[in-house]
C-alpha cells in the first residue's frame, strides 16, 4: 500500500493579492482548475490515495472544494491551523492524523517523479527524512541549496541561502517518518527547514533523492505560467500520442 501524502496547503500568497484575499493560494486556478487538483491528480495516478491537507488560511474553501475525496476515489483528511504556525508547526498541529511514514508536499509545489521509486529509496536508505533533490539543469529560478556526499546522504541545506557550492534544489517533496515529530516543539511558529532539518542533517539521518525531472511552482506569477506551460506541452503529447493510436488501430 502506497504511503500517506500531507500537503501543506495553509500559505497565504501574499504575492498573488488580490486574488488571494479570496482564494487560498492552493486553490488558484490553472487552466480553469484548481492549482492543487493538478497534484492530487498526479498522486492517484500512483495510487497514492490517502491525503493529509493541513490548511490554514481560507481553508474551509479547500475543504468545500475537495470534501472527504470520495467523488476522486481517495480519502481526504484536513488539519486546520487557527493562526500561522510554519512547516513544522502545521506537521505538529496534525500529529494526530500522520502515519508511520508519509510524504511531504509543499502546497504549491509540483513534482512529477515516480513517487514508487521515491519511496523504494526512502526505504532502502532508512534515515529519518529522505529529500528529493533536482540538479537545476532546467533553470528554475531557485538557486541551489543542498549539498549530498557519495553515500548520498544530505551534508549542507540552506534554504533560502543562493551558494555556488551547493549542487542541487530542494524539489518541494520529503519522505519522513512519523518520529521526526518528536522533536517538533508544541507552541510557536516553527520552520521545519530551519529549525528542525538541520539536527538531522548533522545526524547524517537525512538522504537525498536525485532526479532528472524538474519541478514547478505557484510562488510567483512568473513561475506559475512555467507550469501552466508544461501542462500544455503535456497535453500536446497526450493528444500526439492518440493520433498514433489511432492511425495504428485504422492501419
Amino acid at each position: 500500500m502506497p504511503m500517506q501524502a500531507v500537503i501543506l496547503a495553509g500559505g497565504l500568497g501574499t504575492r498573488f493579492r488580490p486574488l488571494t484575499l479570496r482564494t487560498p493560494k492552493p486553490m488558484i486556478p490553472v487552466m480553469g482548475k484548481p492549482y492543487l487538483e493538478y497534484q492530487l491528480k498526479y498522486l492517484k495516478s500512483y495510487n497514492i490515495t490517502n491525503i493529509l491537507l493541513c490548511v490554514g488560511y481560507l481553508g474551509e474553501k479547500i475543504q468545500t472544494h475537495f470534501g472527504d475525496g470520495q467523488s476522486r476515489s481517495m480519502r481526504i483528511n484536513y488539519s486546520f491551523e487557527k493562526k500561522p504556525l510554519g512547516t513544522g508547526g502545521a506537521l505538529k498541529n496534525a500529529e494526530s492524523h500522520l502515519e508511520d511514514c508519509f510524504f511531504l508536499i509543499y502546497g504549491d509545489s509540483f513534482l512529477p517523479i515516480s513517487y514508487s521509486s521515491l519511496e523504494r529509496h526512502f526505504l532502502e536508505a532508512d534515515r529519518t527524512v529522505l529529500m528529493a533533490l533536482y540538479d537545476n539543469s532546467e533553470d528554475t529560478s531557485v538557486p541551489n541549496n543542498v549539498s549530498i556526499d557519495n553515500r548520498g546522504i544530505v551534508t549542507k541545506y540552506k534554504k533560502d541561502t543562493r551558494n555556488s557550492l551547493l549542487q542541487y534544489v530542494d524539489a518541494g517533496v520529503l519522505a519522513l517518518k512519523r518520529e521526526i515529530i518528536n522533536t517538533v516543539p508544541s507552541d510557536g511558529e516553527v520552520s521545519l527547514e530551519q529549525d528542525i532539518l538541520p539536527d538531522f542533517i548533522a545526524r547524517h539521518e537525512c538522504a537525498g533523492f536525485v532526479t532528472q525531472n524538474r519541478f514547478y511552482d505557484i510562488g510567483t506569477p512568473e513561475r506559475l505560467e512555467h507550469f501552466e506551460t508544461y501542462l500544455k506541452r503535456q497535453n500536446q503529447d497526450t493528444e500526439s500520442q492518440s493520433k498514433i493510436t489511432e492511425r495504428m488501430n485504422t492501419f
